[in-house]
Order: structure tokens, then C-alpha cells, then sequence
């Protein structure tokens, strides 16, 4: 997609102009099939993607979440400097304590990121509040990066939104590519039936690709071990690995792997400093840290306690389990997570849309805003259920 340059072509709407009706497109399964889309039907036949509706926003907008993405980044990047210095306070955002070392070496190695994701509350009006960071593990990527393009541009030539990931992804892979041994392939690990899984890691391998470099594709269990190493199906090494497993739950399941993984002979995308970064209870001492700022929301470690209305989340959650509305009319959704710690995190203001309650995802490449990619939910609680919902600059 092409750069804007900032025009600010009209005022900003009114909260309620902003999430508009729109016709489908009259072939909307052929249109998915031919971009590889397959998540776009659920297994019980319900539409993960939307189109019958989409947000639009002006540059003035899309400028407030911009502006809001690199207030967090630089915040979150202080914070995880001052934990990386302290193991009981890399232990208290829930790291095991095997990966605490892999953590610091990794962050004082200086091992690159390619991308995450700022998840926002936000009601089009007052600033951005910040929610969490997929810093670790983040999906969705392939529908912001390409299928609201598409849909963008199968409805007009001439239109725009916030999205220049794709070549942002394709440049950041270029960068990397220099630290690849000659002739060593870069490998990309995915859990092969699990669609979101899939469709993130085959997107980047293809970027990668497209960057010039080696690739090769294997099922995360497909990965074996040589002499203490890592190989492929083919017996090669694995020098340099994409993944989306959860780095805490790689240093907690098999001891042998996680050996083999965290060695620095190994390059791990995204690498082990990044669940700090992930941890929502980080969330606690970047509001120390920054009180008051207009992207923040007060947090506080649940035995300290906080005023008001508050929600609960487990520090290493997913998927929106196990979150708590702890005031008047309050969720409580289910899940795995229920053991963790939790923080506490003051009420957004996130009025819904047509019954519908938004998060704004502004995703990161090297460091950098570059897409958006907006979830909407039944629920006030964005979990599995939310769907995709395209945006467009008007």
C-alpha cells in the first residue's frame, strides 16, 4: 500500500460516523480463496471476517493512534530495561525462572524484533488507552496486512487506510537477513491445524521469502534434536527460527528443547526479552513510571489493590481468558489462565459500535507503527469471537 502523504482531507467524525455500512462484495468466498484465506469461516460456520460494515477514520485519527503506538513503545522498551536488570522482577511478570537467564542474555545480545501489536481502547474521541501488548506472540497479522487490503482495493483504486506492513515486513526481513549464515535456511515453526498459527507464520515466511532469504516451513513437533541441536525434517540445523509458541510454555514442557532453543547458536524470532514485554503485569510499572500519561490506564498488581471500577487479567493470558469486570454489570470470562497472577487495570472507555465493542490494534514493524487491525466483539471482552472488521481513511 502506498504512503499517504498527511492531507487531512476532512474534520474528524462524530463517534457515531465512524463504524459505517457497506455493501459486501458480491463474491466474498472467491475473493478469500484467492488470497489463501481460509480463517475467514469459523469452524461452526460463523464469519471470523466482517465486511458488511467498516470504521472509517480521517489522517487526524489515524495520526492519534500513530502518535499513541510510539508513546508505548518507548515506554514499554524503558520498562523492559529496568526489568531485565532485576530476575525477581522478570519472575514476578511471570517468566520461569529457566528462561530469566535466556531473557537477559537475549536483551543484552541486543536481538532484534520484527513485530507486535498495541491493542487500544478507544472511542474515537479522547486519546488512545493502551490494553496490552502482543509483544510475544501476536496473530491477525495476515488479515490487516492483506485481506482488508484487498477488500480495499477491490471496492476502489483510489483508497487508503493505515497499513504499509506488508512492505514494512518484507524491508525488516531484508535487515535481518544479514545475521544468516551463507547458504542456511530460515526456518519458520508452526502448529499446522491451529488456522491462526498457520496463516501468521506461512504470511511471514512468505515476506521473508519475497526479502530474498531461505525459507523452510515444519510443523512445530517436527522439529528434532542431533547431538543437542536443533534440526529440521532433513536433518539440517536450525540456526535461525521463527515461532509462535509462547516462550513461557517452551521453558516448562521440555527441558531438552528448551536447552537447544535458547542457545545463542540459535536466532529465535520473536527472542525470550519479548514475554516481558508481553507480560500485562509490566503494565504496573510503566503507569509508575508514567502516571497520568493520556495512553495509559492506572494498573496495579491485584494484592495491591486499585480504586474504582476495575478489570482483573491474568498476567500471561490469551485470547481475552480469564478477565474479570469487577463492577456493575461485570464479565467474567473462562479459561486456562486462572492460576496466574492477575493485575489490575482501571475501566477503558469503550462504548460499542452498533452493540458491538471495538480494539484497536496498531501493529509495530522494527519498532515502527505501520498497520491497523480492528476487532469487534459481542462481548466487552475481546476473545475468540471477535471478528475482523476492515477500515478505510475518508
Amino acid at each position: 500500500p502506498p504512503r499517504r502523504d498527511w492531507d487531512h482531507r476532512r474534520p474528524p467524525a462524530k463517534r457515531g460516523e465512524r463504524r459505517v455500512t457497506v455493501p459486501p462484495r458480491p463474491d466474498v468466498a472467491g475473493r478469500m480463496a484467492a488470497i489463501g484465506f481460509d480463517g475467514w469461516l469459523r469452524e461452526d460456520g460463523s464469519r471470523y471476517w466482517t465486511e458488511d460494515a467498516c470504521f472509517e477514520l480521517s489522517d487526524d485519527e489515524v495520526e492519534v493512534l500513530e502518535t499513541a503506538a510510539f508513546a508505548a513503545e518507548a515506554m514499554v522498551t524503558a520498562a523492559v530495561e529496568r526489568a531485565i536488570a532485576d530476575p525477581a522482577a522478570l519472575l514476578r511478570l511471570g517468566l520461569p525462572e529457566a528462561l530469566v537467564p535466556v531473557a537477559q542474555e537475549s536483551w543484552l545480545r541486543g536481538d532484534p524484533s520484527l513485530y507486535g501489536r498495541f491493542d487500544f481502547a478507544w472511542d474515537g474521541d479522547g486519546p488512545p488507552k493502551l490494553l496490552e501488548y502482543n509483544a510475544d506472540t501476536p496473530t491477525a497479522l495476515y488479515e490487516a496486512a492483506v485481506v482488508q487490503w484487498q477488500w480495499l482495493t477491490d471496492r476502489t483504486q483510489d483508497g487508503d487506510q493505515f497499513n504499509s506492513l506488508h512492505e514494512k515486513l518484507i524491508a525488516a526481513w531484508a535487515a535481518l537477513g544479514g545475521a544468516l549464515p551463507p547458504e542456511s535456511a530460515l526456518h519458520f515453526a508452526a502448529i499446522l491445524d491451529d488456522i491462526d498459527d498457520l496463516t501468521t507464520t506461512a504470511y511471514l515466511q512468505e515476506c521473508a521469502a519475497q526479502a530474498g532469504l531461505a525459507t523452510r516451513l515444519l510443523g512445530l513437533g517436527e522439529i528434532g534434536l542431533k547431538a543437542g541441536r536443533l534440526v529440521d525434517q532433513q536433518d539440517a540445523p536450525i540456526t535461525h527460527l521463527f515461532k509462535l509458541y509462547p516462550w513461557e510454555w517452551l521453558a516448562e514442557e521440555d527441558p531438552a528443547f528448551f536447552a537447544a532453543i535458547s542457545r545463542h547458536s540459535v536466532g529465535v524470532m520473536e527472542p525470550a526479552w519479548r514475554v516481558a514485554a508481553a507480560s500485562k503485569g509490566l503494565l504496573v510499572d510503566v503507569w509508575r513510571a508514567n502516571p497520568g500519561h493520556p495512553n495509559l490506564l492506572a494498573t496495579a498488581w491485584e494484592d495491591e489493590g486499585l480504586g474504582g471500577d476495575v478489570v482483573a487479567k491474568p498476567i500471561l493470558g490469551r485470547e481475552g481468558n480469564n478477565v474479570e469486570q469487577r463492577f456493575a454489570g461485570g464479565v467474567r470470562t473462562a479459561g486456562s489462565f486462572a492460576d496466574q497472577p492477575r493485575v489490575l487495570q482501571a475501566r477503558a472507555a469503550m462504548p460499542p459500535f452498533d452493540g458491538l465493542t471495538p480494539v484497536f490494534g496498531v501493529w509495530m514493524v522494527a519498532g515502527e507503527p505501520c498497520g491497523l487491525g480492528i476487532r469487534e466483539d459481542r462481548s466487552p471482552i475481546t476473545g475468540y469471537g471477535a471478528a475482523f472488521i476492515p477500515h478505510r481513511i475518508v
